[in-house]
This record gives structure tokens, sequence and C-alpha cells, in this order.
């Protein structure tokens, strides 16, 4: 038996990176998957390569940081789906930059991106999830949540905004049914680990890949931690509930 036989999912954020490769072994373990991400382009391309390989995979371009498009993009997934068995908040921006620098636009941005989206999509989902007695709620956080980085206190600032509401969302909801979850990724190989490594690199804080494997052994793939994410929306995960996963070999722990 697949592990998410019959299982509907909505995935923030999920035509590139992690979220396109939760989406793919998502469906191959028996999801019905929706996605919704800024980025249209991606997003249509994504949804065509599944089509090539005989699924279906529903998608809407809707940035969730702004409630109005959060709305549109719940209503096309449940349209879609029927129901939301598990909303995967992966959606989320970096910026890295001199505190001191950072404007209080870009706090907000970070703010709404990262933190924002997540609560506005998870109070359109809740209710639904209530109203069956179960559901499943995964957050993408950082490692950023607990070993704070050069230039990023915008980026920890939020995610662990983000992060400390999922926990009491686990909490609060834990006997009603739900659970909600957190993964705390280090360098990915995606567009978003390689333009943080980019800006680092700007700022004279990596000079290559080797730096960031010092710390981490070797770049994360992204199917590793779509790999968790499943582990997270499956039932083999029953029993855990307001957890923190950190995804990053060692980086956190030395």
């Amino acid at each position: 038996m697949k592990r998410l036989d019959s299982r509907t999912v909505l995935i923030t954020g999920g035509a590139k990176g992690v979220g396109a490769a939760s989406a793919w072994l998502f469906v191959q373990e028996g999801a019905r998957v929706f996605i919704a991400d800024r980025d249209g382009a991606a997003a249509a391309r994504l949804r065509d390569e599944f089509a090539a390989q005989g699924h279906d995979l529903g998608m809407i371009c809707a940035d969730v940081s702004k409630p109005e498009e959060a709305e549109r993009a719940y209503q096309a997934a449940l349209a879609h789906l029927g129901r939301i068995d598990v909303l995967f908040n992966h959606a989320g921006i970096i910026l890295v930059k001199p505190f001191l620098d950072c404007s209080l636009s870009e706090w907000d941005e970070l703010m709404d991106n990262n933190a924002k989206s997540a609560f506005l999509m998870t109070r359109l989902v809740l209710p639904q999830m209530l109203e069956r007695g179960k559901g499943t709620l995964v957050f993408t956080s950082t490692t950023g949540v607990r070993a704070a980085t050069h230039l990023e206190a915008l980026y920890c600032a939020s995610k662990a905004a983000m992060h400390q509401m999922a926990r009491a969302i686990a909490v609060e909801y834990r006997d009603q049914g739900i659970r909600c979850n957190l993964i705390c990724p280090s360098f990915i190989r995606t567009q978003h680990g390689e333009h943080e490594i980019e800006q680092l690199r700007s700022y004279g804080i990596f000079a290559s890949e080797s730096d960031v494997n010092v710390m981490q052994g070797r770049i994360c793939e992204p199917e590793e931690v779509a790999e968790v994410a499943l582990f997270l929306a499956s039932d083999a995960s029953s029993f855990v509930n307001g957890a923190e996963i950190f995804v990053d070999n060692t980086f956190t722990a030395v």
C-alpha cells in the first residue's frame, strides 16, 4: 500500500525545488496534489511534466502572502481536490543583507512571505480539517531558527515567527486530530539555496560550495527533504506532533 493512498495535498511554493520534488514523491505514493506558486510559468511547466508522465497535478499562479490570493489558491485547490488532507506550507523567500542596511519594507516582505503566508493558508485550510477530525500540516522552517546565520537577521526572524506559530498550532489542536510539524533544512541544491550562497559570497562569507561542505558534509538534495515531508504527511509519523526535524547533516549539531 502506498504511503499517501487517497490523500489530497496542497503545496504552497510547489513549482520548483523541494516543493516540486515533494509533489513528485507524493503523487508516486498515491496522493492527489495541487500546487500554488507565484511563478505561474514554472507551475505550468511542472503540470505539463506530470501530464506527460500520466499524472494529474492541479496548479494555480498565486502569491499566498496576500489574503485575496491565498483565498483564491485555497478555493482552487478545494475545487480540484474536493478536500485538503495535508497542507505543506513551503512558500518562502530569503534575504542576505547587513541588518542595519535592511529597510522596513524588506522586513515586511520577509514577514509576509515566510510567516504571514503560512498563517493565511493554515487559517483557510484548518476549519475543514477540524470538521473531519483529522488533518496534517507541514511547515518548511530552517536551521536558522537554532543556528543564526550571518547577514540573515530578517530571514531568521520571519522563519522563527512561522516556526513557533506551527508548534503552538500543534499544541492547540492536538486533541482535535491535527498534527503540525516542521522541517528545518540547511543548504539545499535548489534555486533558493543557490541564491542564498550567491548572496553570501557577494559579502565575502562563502567562497565556494566547499565552504558549505565543511559545515554539513555536502549540499542537501531536494529529494532528501521531500522524503522527510512524505514521512510527516503520512501515517508513519502518527505520533509525531509539534516536532522540529533538522535535515542538516550535523549543521546545527557542531
